[in-house]
């Protein structure tokens, strides 16, 4: 190999190392074609990725949790029709619907101007880039943190509770945060905590810590609580899912006895496992067809 050919391989290895850092060619989201997008960083920047197949889900696939769904349906709409409504926290047990009632609004309202921008908890830092992007569209975006949780320090907590409530600058009106933890205040709690507490009188006085930790999770103005299903919930969600999938025979002493065995081997009745469970029945019953 000639010195030169030996300077064009290195200058090409260095060009290919280089590129993996930049964006993409195509920065301009299409936000009418696509409705959901994701926020990905590449070195420095970053950019709105389209989620080429959204979750389809609806608002009528969620069982047993109609206060919840009322909620935050009820918010989005006023969002979406330009009226005052908040910021969304949704807490709670594992596998009872939290993620999937955002993406069922977002269905239920992407024909009115909704779209949807997931966010990692490692990009938050850049959720303010984000959010001055969105400022300029004429659409109605909801940021979205699924299964969020903080450690103590994170930078990512600071970023957060500045685009809520703290920044120099204002939220701009077409942008709401929805977020989902299995954490009421979104970091662990100790039980050291506690002994920080002071007592003035009948009055009780939580610690810097506690105070602090509740400050984050304050900032959403609206708070949904979900909760373990109980068996006849449960079973409820399997006869749903499995009417969905085309199963006829959902009443049946079979599907009882099995769907509960499913839930029991795997330590929960919730709706991801009732959902796991009506794949796995109608899958054999129509392999068995």
């Amino acid at each position: 190999m000639t010195p030169f050919d030996s300077f064009l391989a290195r200058a090409e290895a260095l060009l290919a190392r280089v590129e993996r850092l930049l964006p993409p060619e195509v920065l301009v989201p299409d936000f009418a074609a696509t409705i959901a997008f994701r926020w990905r960083t590449r070195g420095e920047s970053g950019y709105l990725q389209p989620v080429v197949q959204p979750h389809g889900i609806r608002l009528e696939d969620l069982q047993d949790i109609d206060r919840q769904r009322d909620l935050v349906n009820a918010n989005t709409r006023q969002f979406v029709r330009g009226v005052p409504a908040n910021n969304v926290l949704l807490t709670g047990a594992r596998g009872t619907g939290k993620s999937s009632l955002v993406k069922a609004v977002l269905n239920r309202y992407a024909a009115e101007g909704l779209r949807l921008v997931e966010l990692d908890k490692q990009d938050l830092l850049h959720m303010s880039d984000v959010v001055e992007r969105l400022a300029r569209e004429p659409y109605r975006f909801i940021l979205f943190c699924d299964d969020l949780s903080f450690d103590a320090n994170e930078p990512g907590y600071k970023a957060l509770k500045a685009v809520l409530d703290g920044s120099i600058s204002a939220t701009p009106e077409n942008v709401l945060i929805y977020a989902t933890s299995n954490r009421r205040h979104l970091m662990p709690e100790y039980m050291q905590e506690n002994l920080e507490t002071r007592y003035v009188g009948d009055e009780v006085h939580p610690g810097e810590t506690v105070e602090e930790k509740v400050s984050l999770s304050e900032r959403f103005g609206l708070w949904v609580s979900f909760y373990p299903f109980s068996q006849d919930e449960y079973l409820d969600i399997v006869r749903h899912w499995l009417q969905e999938l085309g199963v006829t025979d959902v009443n049946s002493e079979a599907v009882r006895r099995e769907a509960l065995q499913w839930a029991l081997q795997r330590g929960s009745r919730s709706g991801r496992i009732a959902w796991h469970f009506a794949r796995d029945w109608a899958g054999r019953k129509a392999s068995e067809g």
